[in-house]
């Protein structure tokens, strides 16, 4: 019988088996070098297909897709052909060494499996009867011409390796397999798609650029004090960069130059230390666009941007910078990173913490596909505070397993560092945090009184003595530039009812589109020094460049109020009526609305520290050390998923619940939400291609710009009134229950449980 992999869709070529799994091994091989596990990478890519050997599963391929539709039906069988593969490993390999591979090969179409019955279909259902290996999984085994690599295992790496990091070991060899099975595919069914990946500029070429362009910036830069601070901490960046290895952090005030100092870190370690890639991983996608924008062009002003594009000018170009999350338009993207956010085959890739941490612990083969490009990689953590205290433990753990074991340093970037060294949490959660992390800054103390910029007030003089909304609506109208930043969704549209015509609103209840315009119009406003007042969530206070005046801060955790200072007199260009440098207001208030979750254990915490009248503006960079030890000890669990149950506490024996722990392991948790379509601006004209046709990936990307997450009971509601539509399974908004400025309409009164939907 001829033994084939793939048909093409015109069934005018065939790709022999044979040819497939060496061409997928070799491939395999290649990704796995970087962690030192070609061998194991090269066997499995042989291993994966072996069930397509099976003469009714080729008899059902070749029916099915009609290259030969005059085989009998009863020859047909399609079944799996990922158990055989793996049914050899564990007959012929000792376990349970022969375990932590046969996941890979079992997951490569379906996702890696719980050992036991749990989440799917689990790996002891599949290959195991009475505690026996199934007998028929290797009756009809042909290895046709490929021959089957003898391997020495267990590898010298995984031999070695702690039980908590072997989940990780598993991963990334799943990876390396994945990536190079869709690839070998794709360069058979449609090589045009493959060669349009394209080739992209070393890291060498890439740092020539950034040397360059930092060398004029710094000369064309007016010698203002805070130019010379971020001369100087760019300075130092470079410097710590020439270092080994391992965890490093950079704790640097809002407005020091972070994105660039962190990148100029990233490109001198990675040539020092034979790095592959930088990715730089953020909490909001509000600041993921302006970053990428900045690595792209070397500034995120749009007005800049496009006199750039017409003379050709940027800074690594938007080729060799991957920016992938769920609002980017691929309308906007170059088609080569639309492919490249398949596997982050990119020299410098901008993403989102859950992109980056539901990925290294999901179980589904396109979401695991990019990890094998994580090994010799530099990781930048932006906002580090911003990491959910109840996934601590799970995150931590990754972390620490990429560094120890496959080659990656791990920048923790913010201005207010959370205190994850040592042990962490009370005597009842304590987990083991990491060690050795190497502070990049000489004199973080001394920096923080360098560049301070703002001065506190606490409303009233008291942190504990409540506000109304229409009190704080009263003393924001008396200032002409003014940012709020509130709690919740909801204090937002309460304090709105309060502010006068032309106050600007942000928040989760917007669209990603409309949410990007509004800051475009703030920027545009402040630039032009008119009147703007704005009431926003937190999507705004972190890493957002913006340059107010005077900010007020509903009371919450010290790291959001402290960063929400960063958007007053940014630029410290602030002058009083003399013309003399003026420092910028942040004023703290406790708002009559009550917190809750991280929110109110924050906020009862910066309660309690911030007794003293100068409480904040004495802080430094070592005030946050002790509030996140306090933060991180009143919550009652930091491993909110089970991560030592379900992927260590059985490693010895080789048995996960992967895809149990990936179901789990969610970073913001859109359970109780749903999502739907709005008709603002170009998502009126989406949502029509959506009701005439069915949905393909780019249509759905372009969509998600036009997204919002609403709470279950609101939907309910709106969806009640008619105004939710349902299209091709997906839930499209009507134009009445959607306003520009507003976002998704709520009754007057409507009165739901606005936990975690804060943004």
């Amino acid at each position: 019988m001829e033994y084939l992999a793939h048909i093409s869709g015109d069934l005018t070529r065939t790709q022999p088996l044979d040819e497939h799994l060496t061409n997928t091994a070799k491939t395999a091989s290649q990704f796995a070098a970087a962690m030192g596990e070609s061998a194991c990478a090269y066997m499995i890519g042989i291993l994966h297909d072996q069930g397509k050997y099976r003469n009714s599963w080729m008899c059902y391929l070749k029916k099915a897709s009609g290259y030969d539709p005059s085989i009998p039906d009863e020859l047909c069988e399609r079944g799996t052909h990922s158990t055989a593969g793996a049914a050899w490993l564990l007959n012929n390999m000792s376990q349970p060494e022969s375990l932590l591979l046969s996941y890979t090969i079992l997951g490569h179409h379906a996702g890696l499996p719980d050992f036991y019955d749990g989440c799917g279909e689990s790996l002891t259902s599949r290959l195991f009867e009475d505690g026996i290996l199934k007998a028929g999984l290797l009756e009809e085994i042909n290895f046709g011409e490929v021959k089957i690599p003898e391997v020495v295992f267990p590898s010298q790496k995984i031999a070695e390796m702690q039980d908590e990091y072997k989940h990780l070991w598993v991963r990334l060899i799943f990876s390396s397999l994945v990536d190079s099975d869709y690839l070998d595919t794709e360069k058979f069914m449609d090589n045009d798609v493959n060669a349009a990946r394209g080739t992209r500029a070393t890291l060498a070429q890439l740092k020539e650029r950034f040397d360059s362009f930092m060398e004029s910036k710094c000369a064309s830069a007016s010698q203002t004090k805070v130019n010379k601070i971020r001369a100087e901490i760019l300075k130092q960046c470079i410097l710590a960069a020439r270092g080994p290895a391992g965890f490093y952090s950079l704790t640097v005030p809002t407005g020091g130059g972070k994105t660039l100092s962190a990148m100029a870190f990233a490109l001198e370690h990675a040539l020092k230390n034979n790095k592959r890639r930088v990715i730089m991983a953020i909490p909001y996608t509000s600041i993921i666009e302006q970053t990428a924008k900045t690595y792209k062009y070397g500034t995120d002003d749009d007005e800049k941007i496009k006199i750039m594009k017409e003379r050709g000018e940027f800074l690594f170009g938007e080729e060799n910078v991957l920016e992938h999350h769920s609002n980017i338009d691929p309308d906007k993207e170059l088609y080569m990173n639309f492919l490249a956010s398949q596997n982050w085959d990119a020299p410098v890739v901008v993403t989102t913490n859950v992109q980056l941490f539901e990925s290294l612990l999901a179980a589904k083969p396109s979401r695991c596909r990019k990890l094998h490009n994580l090994a010799h990689s530099v990781i930048i953590l932006d906002e580090a505070q911003k990491i959910p205290a109840e996934y601590l433990h799970p995150v931590l753990s990754v972390l620490k397993g990429l560094v120890k074991y496959f080659g990656v340093t791990v920048l923790f970037c913010t201005a207010t560092q959370p205190a994850l060294t040592g042990q962490i949490g009370s005597s009842n959660t304590c987990i083991e945090g990491i060690s050795g992390c190497t502070e990049i800054i000489k004199d973080p103390v001394r920096l923080y009184e360098d560049l301070k910029r703002v001065e506190y007030m606490v409303y009233k003089n008291d942190i504990n003595v409540r506000s109304s909304w229409e009190e704080i609506a009263e003393e924001l109208k008396k200032v002409s530039q003014v940012l709020c930043i509130v709690n919740k969704r909801r204090d937002c549209r309460e304090l709105m009812k309060y502010m006068p015509e032309g106050t600007i609103q942000l928040s989760g209840l917007m669209c990603g589109e409309e949410i990007s315009s509004i800051i475009t119009e703030i920027k545009q406003l402040l630039k032009e020094g008119r009147p703007v007042r704005v009431v926003s969530t937190q999507l705004i206070e972190a890493g957002v460049d913006l340059d107010f005046p005077e900010v007020w801060r509903a009371l919450a955790q010290l790291d959001s109020i402290v960063q929400a200072a960063g958007r007053a007199n940014r630029e410290g260009r602030l002058k009083d009526d003399s013309g003399n440098p003026r420092l910028g207001r942040v004023v703290v208030f406790n708002p009559e609305s009550e917190p809750f979750g991280e929110i109110k254990i924050g906020a009862q915490i910066t309660s309690s520290l911030a007794r003293k009248a100068d409480y904040f503006d004495s802080l430094s960079a070592g005030s946050f050390n002790l509030y996140f030890k306090k933060f991180y000890a009143e919550h009652q669990k930091l491993d909110k998923c089970d991560y030592e149950k379900l992927l260590v506490d059985e490693a010895d024996c080789g048995r996960f619940q992967f895809r149990s722990f990936a179901e789990e392991f969610k970073l913001i948790d859109t359970s109780g939400q749903k999502t739907v379509f709005v008709p603002f601006a170009d998502g009126e004209k989406l949502i029509c291609q959506l009701r005439e046709g069915h949905p393909d990936r780019r249509l759905m990307c372009r969509l998600q710009r036009f997204s919002v997450n609403i709470p279950v009971c609101l939907f309910n509601d709106i969806y009640q009134k008619g105004g939710i539509e349902v299209v091709n399974n997906y839930y499209v908004l009507n134009n009445g229950f959607y306003e520009p400025g507003k976002g998704v309409l709520m009754g007057e009164f409507y009165n739901y449980d606005d936990h975690n939907f804060i943004y």
